[in-house]
């Protein structure tokens, strides 16, 4: 007898396995699997059939220093498994005389029996480095494993010669003849819906667990499974579908929106999904994770690109009732683009996933986009109301009120229904019409509305600039002479505090409002206005935080120009209007102006104009006064006299120098100030060397080849009986056209900071007794109405193409019955055409975001100091 089994008698050898092996294995060694194959002193060798008639080689002896039982196998354990226990159970279970080798086992012969298909489906993300984007990039591989079942026992592949399964069922042993004709009907079956074998191995499916096969595309597979799959179970296949199969679909039986609005009205929550297996499953928190995940999904172009009937796959947080396996869905963009559009106007990034969202009432105005959905509303009918009536804006009109001496034209109609719309909303907005389009009137005619509806048992208050108290006091008299307007203004103010009360509208200015502060603290107001609202464009200037102060029902600014310089000046405007409707200064900074400004980004920039739209209505006279004559542009080149390049070339090689020294010395963004004291003395060459020149210098030649122009010009233009605007930022500059104009006796009025009676030179050119009107920019650009002229002329070019267009828009408004002609005087190859360029970036900023443009060739840069301070060119 062995050694061997004479020491394994002797020891606890069940101590080396563990209670699973050794369960099994004693099982094993009581169903006759086992055969021995060599037996001696130091090692056994036998053969067990394990599960599935596989057969496994074992090799057992002892470790030396008894220290235990090593049992090696042929099988997937490999060490001391099963197939080891039954093997030393069944040995040690003999004679100990010796081994009586069992007689063969008998299997009896089944060769009809045919194969069952049984088909198993699986997928695999992966990720792979691509070097044409130098990023990683996710891929998906998907695999269906072909299997065939002979009564239990399973095989794939194609045998290389007629091929028997040993099976044992019920204690009893099969031999089984394996149908290779069957199977290759099984798999004709697979090529014939579109599969084909997978050549590449994939973690997909286990390998070696199955023939695989494969589909070309994501529609394939979708096809597959809504279409063909139920066709091969009604034929019998058997199919394994397995955890994370991305094609494993639940049907959508419908989709759903519930709102669940505040006791306050302040906020409601929004939840959007769909109806799965019977049960509401939101769709937020899927759709949110996969936006963060892939923000293109919100860019309207890629929206747009979508085909309707395109799929978005899904995964729910949700579990099958049957299995408990995640559900997943297809959903079409036909349905997805509206609910993706609305995301995109309600989601910040910063934003959690949750079942629904929270949202401020004036939100409601993005909600009107997902009624073409055919969705199953549940609550919410007030904000969804509020949704058409914002959506709709000024298209449904609301009726004049009665006491107003005034026909309001059709858009102004609009406007007045826009400005009642978001009082009911209960949001402030920006009336950012074109200059002369009426926005003082739209204005008087909501507050009389408000008025004649008993809701005005505040009063009203607008602040503007100084220069408009007497336009605001005209024109309340003239339109809305039911109005009780108090003008809080000049030094005999005090003693009118005592009557606000007493009064409808109160009138007073950005600069005695944060002096006056305390005497408002305690006045709620009904409505807030600011008229030329871009004087709080810097939030921290003292105007900006006094108004922020005040309370008041509602707030509305009046700008045509709501955004000047950058994107900063508009959330100032909305930081008055809706305190953290576009969040605080720091989040607008990094979710819109940077993306905006610095990278151009098209999506942030969609995502902020749907943000505003509802509440800022701006129209241009082209668009809306039809009725408006046409408006020419003209940029009038002009060549620097000699004495001008001279003293061009002067200043700007001395300004170069410093400028250079101070970037190098603090950056170009700490030297701002330094580069534009610069420009400006250039500037004011080409104007005129004068404004630059010490008193007394005595140089030959014209100081101005600009101004000698100008003259020709005036002189032609008033012979041929044209009424002109003159503007000019440099009240100097004014000066010495004065000089010229008194030595051709040309008639004129003047407007600058230092005028305190402007009524008299506004109402001699409106009457025809003065050809030419003098004005600077800056005290010019607001608040006066002179359509009389028919030409303006802008002596020196401006940064800023709204202020320009501010000023031109003096002459070019409702009540202009004439073509108004524009001039711009640029000398040529100078620093002012550089400031044509700059306008132009302005201009396309400002158009891409209050026009609602998704998409504008643009993009702010620093300021080119080598192109800014070029030398002149050399005459031809």
């Amino acid at each position: 007898m062995s050694a061997l089994l004479d020491q394994l008698r002797e020891m606890d050898w069940r101590l080396d396995f563990d209670p699973g092996a050794l369960s099994r294995g004693l099982q094993y060694a009581t169903e006759d699997r086992v055969r021995l194959l060599s037996l001696s002193d130091k090692s056994i060798e036998t053969r067990c059939e394990g599960s599935e008639g596989h057969f496994y080689t074992q090799r057992i002896r002892l470790a030396p220093q008894g220290l235990g039982v090593v049992g090696n196998c042929s099988c997937p354990v490999g060490y001391n498994c099963k197939h080891c226990v039954a093997a030393i159970a069944l040995l040690l279970a003999q004679p100990a005389s010796g081994w009586q080798p069992p007689p063969p086992p008998s299997e009896k012969l089944v060769d009809d029996l045919l194969p069952t298909p049984h088909l198993i489906l699986g997928s695999h993300a992966q990720s792979q480095y691509d070097l044409r984007s130098g990023r990683m990039v996710g891929s998906q591989q998907h695999r269906a494993g072909l299997v065939f079942d002979y009564g239990g026992a399973h095989t794939h592949g194609k045998p290389a010669r007629p091929e028997r399964l040993h099976h044992r069922t019920n204690g009893e042993r099969l031999s089984i003849a394996r149908n290779p004709k069957a199977e290759q009907a099984w798999r004709d079956s697979l090529r014939q819906l579109g599969f084909k074998e997978a050549l590449r191995q994939s973690l997909a499916l286990p390998a070696n667990s199955a023939e695989m096969f494969e589909l070309s595309s994501d529609e394939q597979w979708l096809h597959f499974m809504r279409q063909q799959l139920p066709a091969l179970r009604e034929q019998g296949w058997q199919v394994d579908i397995r955890p994370g199969f991305q094609f494993d679909l639940t049907q959508v039986e419908g989709w759903y929106a519930e709102v669940d609005e505040a006791p306050g009205r302040e906020w409601f929550d929004l939840e959007l999904g769909i109806v799965v297996e019977g049960r509401r499953i939101s769709l937020l928190p899927v759709l949110l994770r996969l936006i963060q995940r892939n923000p293109e999904l919100l860019d309207p172009q890629n929206l747009q690109r979508r085909k309707d009937d395109e799929q978005l796959r899904l995964q729910l947080d949700a579990t099958r009732a049957t299995d408990g396996r995640p559900l997943q869905v297809m959903l079409p963009f036909s349905r997805l683009k509206p609910v993706l559009a609305t995301l995109g106007h309600l989601y910040h990034r910063d934003q959690d996933p949750t079942p629904a969202l929270r949202l401020a009432r004036p939100d409601a105005a993005h909600l009107r986009q997902l009624e073409a959905l055919d969705l199953h509303w549940q609550g919410g009918d007030d904000v969804r109301d509020l949704a058409r009536k914002l959506h709709e804006g000024g298209k449904a009109t609301s009726s004049p009120p009665k006491g107003l001496n005034a026909e309001l034209r059709h858009y102004q109609l609009e406007g007045l229904t826009w400005l009642q719309t978001l009082r009911e909303v209960g949001a402030g907005g920006i009336l950012g019409d074109d200059m002369g389009l009426g926005k003082t009137l739209q204005t008087l005619a909501h507050l009389l509305l408000e008025k004649e509806a008993g809701r005005l048992d505040r009063p009203a208050l607008v602040v503007m600039p100084t220069s408009l108290i007497p336009n605001w006091l005209d024109e309340a008299a003239r339109f809305a002479p039911d109005l009780r307007v108090l003008a809080l203004h000049g030094p005999g103010r005090k003693k009118a505090f005592e009557q606000m009360h007493g009064h409808d509208l109160l009138l007073t200015t950005y600069a005695l409002l944060p002096r006056d502060l305390e005497h408002f603290a305690d006045l709620p107001l009904h409505l807030l206005i600011l008229d030329e609202a871009q004087y709080i464009k810097n939030p921290s200037s003292k105007a900006a935080q006094a108004v922020r102060q005040l309370e008041s029902r509602q707030r509305i600014c009046l700008t045509g120009t709501p955004l000047e310089n950058h994107l900063g000046e508009l959330w100032s405007l909305f930081h008055f209007l809706m305190p953290g409707w576009l969040g605080d200064s720091q989040s607008f900074l990094r979710n819109y102006r940077n993306p905006i400004e610095k990278h151009g980004d098209a999506t942030r920039l969609a995502h902020l104009n749907a943000r505003l739209k509802p509440f800022l209505l701006r129209r241009s006279k082209e668009a809306v006064a039809t009725e408006l004559p046409a408006k020419s542009e003209i940029t009038q080149w002009v060549e620097l006299s000699d004495r001008q390049r001279d003293l061009y070339e002067t200043v700007r090689l001395a300004m170069d120098t410093k400028v250079r020294d101070e970037i190098d010395r603090k950056g170009l963004a700490r030297s701002q100030i330094v580069i534009l004291e610069a420009l400006l003395k250039l500037r004011q060459v080409c104007c005129d060397t004068r404004l630059i020149e010490e008193i007394g210098t005595r140089s030959r030649g014209s100081s101005s080849g600009k101004l000698d122009s100008l003259m020709e010009m005036l002189e032609e233009l008033i012979a041929e009986g044209r009424k002109v605007l003159l503007f000019s930022q440099f009240t100097s500059m004014l000066a010495l056209i004065e000089d010229e104009l008194r030595k051709r006796a040309i008639d004129y009025v003047q407007i600058t900071g230092e005028t305190r009676d402007r009524r008299t030179p506004v109402q001699r050119f409106q009457a025809g007794e003065v050809p030419l009107f003098l004005i600077s920019l800056k005290a010019g650009g607001t608040g006066l109405n002179l359509t009389a002229a028919d030409t303006v002329i802008h002596y020196d070019p401006w940064w800023n193409p709204a202020v320009e267009r501010q000023a031109t828009d003096r002459a070019y408004r409702i009540g202009q019955d004439k073509p108004v002609f524009v001039y711009r005087l640029i000398s040529r190859g100078t620093v002012e055409e550089k400031i044509q360029q700059l306008q132009a970036h302005k201009a396309a900023l400002a158009q891409g975001v209050l026009d609602g443009r998704e998409k504008e060739d643009w993009r702010l840069q620093e300021e080119d100091i080598d192109a800014l301070f070029a030398p002149l060119p050399r005459f031809a």
